[in-house]
């Protein structure tokens, strides 16, 4: 699995043209007081009954508050044959603090 910097995550963004899944990991309350635009939420907890539903092939960034949650995560798909996880370092407290100022923090 790869480790993203927020920075990195959003200038890679800005010029890939591979369409990443943000996959966002964190409980509903969390993602409703913020969440990197575009991301999908699907809680680390419902992932494994949810696998059907992502493709293995798609290149997934995995986003959670601090980070901890989101490395978990990709390391279950990459155990799930997922070919292409990218870790968001820092979760989207550091997002919020590197890339996005405005975005609220909790």
């Amino acid at each position: 699995m790869q480790e993203m910097t927020p920075q990195q995550v959003h200038q890679y963004l800005k010029t890939t043209d591979s369409n990443p899944l943000l996959l966002d990991v964190r409980e509903s309350w969390e993602y409703d007081i913020c969440h990197i635009k575009g991301s999908e939420l699907i809680p680390m907890q419902t992932i494994p009954g949810q696998l059907s539903k992502l493709n293995p092939q798609q290149e997934t960034i995995v986003i959670c508050h601090h980070g901890v949650r989101s490395r978990m995560v990709g390391q279950f798909l990459e155990q799930a044959q997922f070919k292409n996880v990218i870790n968001l370092s820092g979760g989207v407290t550091a997002w919020a603090q590197d890339v996005d100022e405005n975005m609220p923090t909790y």
